[in-house]
């Protein structure tokens, strides 16, 4: 099992590793096998990475995203036109119906609400987000609306997990309670706990996972 301080060590050298990075304004601390990551970058995209470049480390057992996003003079951009460039990601988007996603921008914060039929359309619209200059947040609030009915969402997930399986998803245990699930059991790293989660978003009928996988130490 893997010290706090060792942790800590993983962590710095997997951010500094991550060529999409600028970390040297990136402070990491660990209690308990808990990352706190604070400091500021200059985009919200590289915050998104620190993020990313953290929990690839083994022995993480969760996560607090601290880090500030300040953006450089030439990055700064109006929320009108902020605002207008997610309008035109969305209606260039083959992936999102027309007219069932609302977009708020307050100092350069995005707010998304609304709702769409797929987790997918919810995810890929804060990924095509996420990178427009000007961004230093997300607030990814839109819902997904079940297309189908419920009733054997439980027996696809696990049997998606089955056909993909690593050994590891096998000590995931699914909760159905109407189109929301609730994922528990202990796996040996993130990215089994990541296709669990994965798994469960892209089953018809899902409306909201709930991940309470835990990383064994």
């Amino acid at each position: 099992m893997k010290s706090d301080a060792q942790i800590q060590h993983d962590v710095m050298d997997e951010i500094h590793w991550d060529q999409a990075l600028n970390a040297s304004k990136i402070d990491v601390a660990v209690n308990q096998g808990v990352v706190t990551l604070a400091g500021h970058v200059t985009s919200y995209t590289q915050k998104w990475h620190a993020e990313q470049a953290a929990q690839r480390v083994a022995g993480v057992q969760a996560l607090v995203g601290e880090i500030g996003v300040m953006l450089p003079a030439a990055s700064q951009r109006a929320d009108a036109d902020i605002t207008r460039a997610i309008q035109n990601v969305i209606s260039w988007s083959s992936y999102l119906p027309d007219g069932h996603v609302d977009v708020a921008v307050e100092s350069g914060w995005v707010t998304l609400s609304g709702q769409v039929d797929w987790d997918y359309q919810k995810l890929a619209l804060a990924n095509a987000v996420s990178p427009l200059m000007g961004v230093t947040g997300i607030s990814n609030k839109i819902s997904v609306r079940p297309a189908v009915t419920v009733n054997d969402v439980k027996a696809d997930i696990e049997a998606a997990l089955r056909r993909r399986s690593n050994s590891e998803v096998h000590h995931v245990i699914v909760d159905v309670d109407n189109s929301d699930v609730t994922l528990s059991g202990i796996v040996d790293n993130w990215v089994a706990r990541d296709l669990a989660h994965h798994t469960a978003l892209r089953t018809p009928g899902v409306k909201s996972v709930t991940n309470n996988i835990t990383i064994a130490r």
